[in-house]
């Protein structure tokens, strides 16, 4: 009878010693600490921050930390923090090359068992996560969509109306149009040089037409080189672009926000950016020639090129991914925060900023922003999908074409010599 007293003393030692270490790892201090290029009180750490908090206000051992970093800093300062093991939690990164690298060195969450562990797949948009996962070679899903863009080209209407301009449905009908805004006095393109991915935007809408949604694809394996006939015809564009001053004075001194607010005062009329740029739109404080006033293009089709108009670049914008190590320091805990928070996301995202994300809306809002609706509705009739240009690339690569296109849109590098620097590193790329 002792002994069977004794037995039973110790199982329940043991479940209150078990239950004792679950709460203890529930009630240790867990911080969300997010690293992003955006600001604290826009987009994505927005919403997350205010869904944090109101997880918090019932889990008071979760604490939000937010940490800005300029997008052109962001690939080095992620490098530099996974080389010394010391990720935060939640942290932009770019979703191809770059991303696979942290991957196959163990840094990354996999998200896709993740969420099915915490009952929550459901709430992604498989669309989107066919694509985060063909960007890291099929080996999982590593990123978060927070968001699901289409790209393509806002313009001014009204200015266009103007001047009796339509939507182009040719490159030759889109650079004519440049023109004679530009004849008139109005900048035709605003276009962020500091940035730099603005320009190579232009390159790759341009060879998506000429060889198809493929193209950079087949670039990696060897198909085809940046240096052929098509990309040069590409770069030259932009290259003639720049001399025309089709991109206004200083391109290279302009960032994304004074690019943005060039073409939300009327001062520019035509601007290349991905639907990401709603939250933007739809805010009247920023948007000062009215929603009514924006319209929205597909990158007109080329001579002799294969690609259509129903093929849009779609993407999940800068992607934001979760450290391995610190989920693993305490799965449980974070794994109950990451439910309640991306359960609620994109109800959240688009209740608030209009944003179309890649995760679920159970509730759609009785009045959706006439711009997001557009969006919505373009996303339906999507019937192909491409990359931007520097999806595969590593991050040399990304940097030799991002720092040299600064060149090319102010004249200083020729195509051929834009392209011939581009080819060395994407061969340096591949041979390793």
């Amino acid at each position: 009878m002792t002994q069977k007293v004794l037995k039973l003393a110790g199982l329940c030692f043991l479940f209150v010693f078990l239950g004792a270490l679950t709460f203890s790892a529930l009630a240790r201090e867990i911080t969300i600490h997010y690293l992003t290029v955006q600001q604290e009180n826009e987009g994505w750490p927005k919403i997350i921050k205010a869904l944090t908090e109101e997880y918090a206000a019932q889990n008071p051992n979760i604490k939000w930390k937010y940490e800005y970093v300029p997008q052109l800093d962001l690939m080095q300062r992620v490098q530099l923090l996974a080389a010394a093991d010391s990720l935060p939690l939640l942290f932009n990164y770019e979703s191809g090359a770059p991303l696979f690298e942290l991957i196959k060195a163990n840094k990354v969450l996999e998200l896709e068992s993740t969420f099915k562990n915490l009952g929550i797949y459901e709430e992604l948009n498989p669309g989107i996560v066919g694509v985060l996962k063909r960007l890291v070679n099929d080996t999982g899903l590593y990123a978060l969509p927070l968001e699901m863009n289409i790209e393509g080209f806002w313009y001014n209407k009204k200015l266009f109306a103007n001047h009796g301009l339509s939507e182009p449905q040719t490159w030759d009908e889109l650079a004519e149009i440049a023109e004679k805004l530009h004849q008139a006095g109005i900048q035709p393109f605003a276009v962020s040089g500091i940035q730099k991915w603005p320009i190579t935007r232009l390159i790759n809408g341009y060879v998506i037409r000429k060889y198809g949604t493929d193209v950079m694809s087949r670039v990696i394996k060897g198909e085809l080189k940046v240096n052929d006939a098509g990309f040069v015809e590409a770069a030259r564009w932009i290259y003639e672009w720049g001399h025309k001053d089709y991109f206004g004075p200083g391109v290279n001194t302009l960032d994304y926000g004074p690019a943005q607010d060039l073409f939300l005062q009327g001062k520019a009329a035509i601007y290349y950016m991905g639907s990401w740029a709603l939250r933007d739109f739809n805010n009247p404080e920023i948007n000062k020639i009215g929603i009514e006033n924006i319209g929205f293009f597909n990158v007109p089709l080329v001579p002799g090129g294969v690609g259509t108009l129903e093929e849009w670049n779609v993407n999940a914008g800068l992607t934001t991914s979760i450290a391995h190590a610190k989920f693993a320091e305490n799965p449980e805990a974070i794994g109950n925060w990451m439910k309640y928070v991306f359960s609620h996301y994109g109800d959240r995202a688009m209740k608030e900023l209009g944003l179309i994300t890649g995760f679920r809306v159970k509730e759609m809002p009785e009045e959706v922003p006439v711009l997001t609706k557009m969006v919505l509705e373009k996303l339906a009739t999507v019937k192909g999908g491409a990359f931007w240009f520097e999806a595969l690339f590593d991050a040399r690569t990304t940097s030799v074409a991002w720092d040299n296109a600064q060149l090319l849109a102010i004249g200083t590098m020729t195509p051929e010599e834009y392209l011939g620097e581009l080819q060395k590193a994407i061969d340096e790329q591949k041979a390793k």
